[in-house]
C-alpha cells in the first residue's frame, strides 16, 4: 500500500527473506538497499562511495550479487537478500570467510564484506576460477589497502575448501 511521509516521498510496504529470516518494512520510493539494511541492523554491507564503483555494498539478491548502493529498497520486495551476517551457522565463519581469514585477505576489512559476497557469487559459477577469472569477476570490488594477491589466493583457498554440495 502506498502512503507519502512527512518530507513527501512515497513510502511502500515491502515482505522479502533478509538472511533466512522474513522481513516487512515500510521503505520510501528513494530508500537504496545498503541505507535499509543499516536501518535493519546489518552494517556489513557498506557505502562507500555511493555509486557502484568499489564493491563495499555487495549483497546477493536471489544468489545475484548487486550494490547496495544503487540497488532500490523497494526492488527487493519478493526477494531472498544475503549479506555477510547470513554466511555460515551463527556463531560460525563460512568457508569463504575462513579462507580470508587464513590467507590475511584485508587490512583495514572495509572492503572485505564485498569480496566476501562476490567471491560465493564467483564460486558459484566456477568450482575452480583461475588468477584471471578470479581478477575479472572481482573487478568491481576495490580495495584501497591494496590486499589484491592475498585476496586472490584466499578466494582460491576458499575454492579447495568448499564443502561438498555448496
Amino acid at each position: 500500500m502506498e502512503k507519502v511521509n512527512p518530507v513527501g516521498a512515497v513510502v511502500n510496504r515491502i515482505s522479502f527473506s533478509l538472511n533466512g529470516r522474513e522481513k516487512h518494512v515500510d521503505v520510501a520510493s528513494h530508500e537504496n538497499l545498503v541505507d535499509l539494511l543499516v536501518r535493519l541492523d546489518h552494517f556489513g554491507a557498506r557505502e562507500s562511495c555511493g555509486q557502484g564503483l568499489c564493491g563495499c555494498c555487495t549483497v546477493l539478491v536471489d544468489d545475484t550479487p548487486v550494490t547496495g548502493c544503487l540497488t532500490l529498497a523497494q526492488l527487493v520486495d519478493g526477494c531472498e537478500v544475503k549479506t555477510v551476517e547470513g554466511l555460515g551457522a551463527p556463531g560460525e565463519l563460512d568457508f569463504v570467510q575462513e579462507a580470508f581469514i587464513e590467507e590475511g585477505a584485508f587490512q583495514c576489512g572495509f572492503c572485505t564484506p564485498g569480496f566476501v559476497m562476490m567471491t560465493h557469487a564467483l564460486l558459484k559459477e566456477h568450482r575452480d576460477p583461475s588468477d584471471d577469472e578470479i581478477r575479472e569477476y572481482l573487478a568491481g570490488n576495490l580495495c584501497r589497502c591494496a590486499a589484491y594477491p592475498e585476496i586472490i589466493r584466499a578466494v582460491k583457498t576458499a575454492a579447495r575448501n568448499r564443502p561438498e554440495g555448496v
